[in-house]
């Protein structure tokens, strides 16, 4: 990574969201020239050091900070900090996790900010954020958590995201086959029989909040999958068969959700339809990826080369047995 990345830290994202908060709250002056502009790229900027921050903490072992006395060899904080350091969990911190949630309030208020730039959901959005990154700094004191501990963790947190994002991609896809039927069936002026589907309005708004829910949760699915390999074996296979379809499963969730952004309401409700009912192709195509390697078994984290040390014989305290003495001419012990 460049090197002034690595100069980055949580005072460089705070800064950038107070002035942020600075800047929304000029509302209240009136209209000001350039105001939106420098609001959306001063979040950009703090989202951009936001995620190299915590980047930055998935990719380098955790400084002493995080480490306690039981933490440590002998119980000090010497030469064999660098060595405890690495083993402990990454991203497996109470200020990673407070720092997480406080990313996702920033893009989440990103593209709501997009959307509707007219709003004043600022004022509700960035204090939240900036008090998740407060409660973070207040609990850089606890200790992190092993890599073992971590790797459990965020493999729920994985296993939890693809469940829910394959949930929404199925429910997308039976949504948008609802839609072409009553769509058909409208055409037809059938709809009005006794086998009844929902209307159109409600199967598009479903189509839509699926997509969406699907992409945040497969996104969510891939990172945390991501930092679940950095803590079990310190690398992540990004040849695996698995992770690469799933990465493309991602980019067509993300795809589709911008394109149905982009089409006006009056044209949106077929090509939504459309974008479900692609997007379970991939899921299919993904799901194929994972079950047919060794994506989803379970590993452990790699054996130590330390072998348990031999058994010592204390020679002193060992009963020694002497030869008998046998007397020659009677051939019997005296």
């Amino acid at each position: 990574m460049l090197p002034f990345l690595q100069q980055i830290s949580v005072t460089c994202f705070t800064a950038s969201y107070l002035i942020v908060l600075v800047i929304e709250l000029l509302r209240l002056l009136g209209r000001l020239p350039g105001r939106g502009l420098a609001g959306l790229i001063m979040m950009a900027v703090g989202i951009f050091t936001h995620i190299t921050y915590l980047a930055l903490r998935a990719t380098v072992p955790m400084p002493s900070e995080h480490l306690t006395t039981e933490q440590l060899p002998g119980g000090n904080l010497g030469d064999a900090s660098l060595h405890a350091a690495a083993e402990l969990g990454r991203l497996a911190t109470w200020t990673d996790w407070s720092l997480m949630v406080a990313l996702g309030l920033a893009i989440a208020y990103f593209v709501l900010y997009l959307r509707r730039p007219d709003t004043v959901i600022g004022f509700f959005f960035l204090p939240a954020i900036l008090a998740m990154i407060a409660l973070a700094m207040s609990v850089r004191h606890l200790p992190a958590f092993d890599r073992g501990e971590a790797v459990e963790v965020w493999r729920n947190v994985h296993a939890i995201s693809m469940v829910v994002g394959s949930a929404a991609v199925l429910f997308g896809f039976l949504a948008g086959a609802m839609y072409m039927v009553q769509s058909w069936r409208l055409k037809r002026k059938q709809a009005g029989s006794a086998l009844r589907l929902p209307t159109l309005e409600t199967l598009q708004k479903l189509n839509r909040r699926c997509l969406v829910a699907s992409t945040a949760a497969v996104g969510i699915g891939l990172l945390s999958g991501v930092v679940m390999n950095l803590n079990r074996s310190g690398e992540i296979p990004w040849t695996s068969r698995g992770i690469v379809l799933s990465a493309v499963l991602f980019t067509w969730l993300s795809a589709a959700t911008a394109v149905e952004f982009m089409y006006a309401p009056a044209s949106r409700g077929r090509k939504v339809a459309y974008l479900t009912l692609a997007s379970f192709g991939f899921l299919v195509l993904a799901m194929s990826g994972v079950l047919t390697t060794s994506h989803g078994s379970t590993s452990t984290l790699p054996a130590t080369d330390e072998t348990p040390p031999a058994a010592e014989v204390n020679l002193e305290s060992a009963p020694v047995t002497t030869p008998l003495e046998i007397d020659t001419e009677t051939g019997v012990k005296p």
